[in-house]
């Protein structure tokens, strides 16, 4: 049998049995979505910048779910016909020669072998940019955009601002990526129906570790040595005195001394620090368990919380990592007196204003309504102070008074998100201790293990403290770095 005669044995049932109304309809909605498709490929290629993310969803998820569904119409309708022909009794014995020699035939042909190699392309394309489109950061922050604005906004302002959103909550290989997108069919039910969390909880219960995330660029073990901080605040007196702290902070990991340091104490080996939390948030840590160079296992319980056996049971059992303590590494929400003085320091907001350092924490606490509402009346009410009880300063330095009324709005728009019921201090953050309990959740000095060994409070382990609240720091002076 020749290679013509055999196409037209195959052809035959198909041409006979796909002349109906549900595979033409198929092929009608397959055809049409594919011009669609990319008519709007088109578009997104010279359209400037990322797409708006709702044009994002049409263009690379919802036009190629209908072609791919229209391409579904097409074996269905045969099927269908073919089962309604044998229960009716009128499948014919010998289908109808299909005859190349027609013309019409012959185009026909010619347009389903050519249409299908099309749509194998356009699905392959799709699927590639699909994938691609979901995992852009204007998907993953934009789509859902009230459950997602805060993290958004914070992620904007955050030192991973050019890290796309996948590279940490997903990672690389297939089993995460798969794992990401059952999850992301729970959550938009969520966002549907309107059932999801506020605020988002954090830490996230399901976050990949972060040694296969975070420690694709970062390498704890090779941070070595001490870090030289300054960080300068502001009293709340008329002339917003500022005040220094200076430290080295003995960042360590990996060196010629063995693990040093904060990093090479904490996670220099994998799994050398176990711990059990017994609240969803992991700020109550019970238990520690810390695995020496030798393999012997040291249980820490605290003595402060006394937690009972069931309760250990019942806790969060899990291997320390970096976002233990770098819980809010992309994410992070300020506590007002920290922003304002960041934002004085950057001299965004002028400590020559007298008290603006006092009034900008007090506007930012008030509880308003909404954000617009806030926005306006932050600037009313910093631009009524001084106008009210430093006229002259109104009238001289008009310019910094509003300045420093827009700045500490956006203080708090970046920040504050009522609809998500996120506040001022609702996701704490575990670097350091002056914020929250961070550092002292295990290094409280009531971690005491059966032999009496206690886990270290002192400060000197972590960090040298070479000013403190100081107005002008000599050690900053003899470094002449002041």
């Amino acid at each position: 049998m020749t290679l013509r005669e055999r196409f037209q044995d195959w052809s035959k049932p198909i041409y006979y049995l796909g002349q109906n109304p549900i595979t033409l309809t198929g092929a009608v909605v397959t055809t049409s979505t594919a011009l669609a498709t990319i008519a709007f490929w088109f578009y997104d290629i010279f359209l400037p910048g990322p797409p708006h993310p709702y044009v994002g969803l049409l263009v690379f998820l919802i036009l190629p779910g209908i072609f791919v569904l229209g391409l579904l119409l097409i074996p269905i309708g045969i099927w269908v016909r073919r089962r309604g022909l044998l229960a009716s009794g009128k499948m014919p014995a010998v289908f109808p020669t299909v005859d190349l020699g027609l013309p019409v035939v012959r185009r026909t042909l010619e347009y389903v072998g050519v249409a299908t190699v099309l749509n194998l392309l356009i699905v392959g394309t799709a699927s590639y940019r699909g994938v691609e489109y979901m995992d852009s950061v204007n998907f993953c922050g934009k789509t859902c955009h009230t459950v997602m604005d805060p993290e958004y906004t914070a992620y904007q302002n955050s030192p991973h601002s050019r890290v796309a959103c996948v590279e940490c909550h997903i990672g690389p290989g297939a089993g995460w990526f798969v794992k990401s997108k059952l999850s992301g069919l729970r959550q938009v039910v969520a966002v549907t129906f309107h059932t999801y969390s506020r605020p988002i909880p954090s830490p996230v219960k399901y976050l990949r570790p972060a040694r296969e995330t975070c420690e694709q660029c970062h390498w704890p073990q090779r941070f070595t040595g001490d870090k030289f901080l300054v960080n300068k605040s502001y009293k709340d007196d008329e002339k917003n005195t500022q005040q220094t702290d200076v430290l080295l902070l003995k960042v360590g990991g990996r060196s010629w001394q063995g693990s040093v340091g904060i990093h090479g104490h904490h996670l220099a080996d994998n799994a050398r620090i176990r711990y059990i939390s017994t609240d969803a948030e992991r700020q109550t840590i019970p238990a520690v368990y810390l695995t020496d160079d030798q393999g012997k296992t040291t249980e820490f319980i605290s003595t402060d919380s006394k937690p009972t056996k069931e309760q250990l049971d019942k806790g969060e059992h899990r291997t320390m990592d970096c976002v233990d303590c770098h819980n809010r590494p992309t994410h992070a929400f300020d506590l007002p007196e920290n922003a304002v003085d960041r934002q004085m320091g950057n001299g965004r907001i002028s400590p020559e204003l007298p008290f603006i350092r006092k009034k900008a924490v007090e506007v930012l606490k008030v509880n308003y309504s909404a954000r617009d509402v806030a926005q306006q009346t932050i600037k009313e009410e910093l631009n009524k102070f001084y106008r009210t009880n430093y006229p002259e300063i109104y009238q001289t330095r008009r310019t910094l008074v509003e300045q420093a009324g827009e700045e500490v709005a956006s203080i708090y728009l970046r920040n504050i998100f009522p609809d998500m019921r996120v506040t001022w201090g609702v996701h704490p953050n575990n670097l350091g201790h002056n914020d929250s309990p961070g550092c002292f959740r295990c290094h409280d000095g009531s971690h005491t293990s059966a032999d009496g060994k206690t886990i270290t409070n002192d400060c000197s382990a972590c960090h040298n403290l070479l000013a403190v609240g100081e107005e002008n720091p000599k050690v900053l002076t003899d470094l002449g770095v002041k």
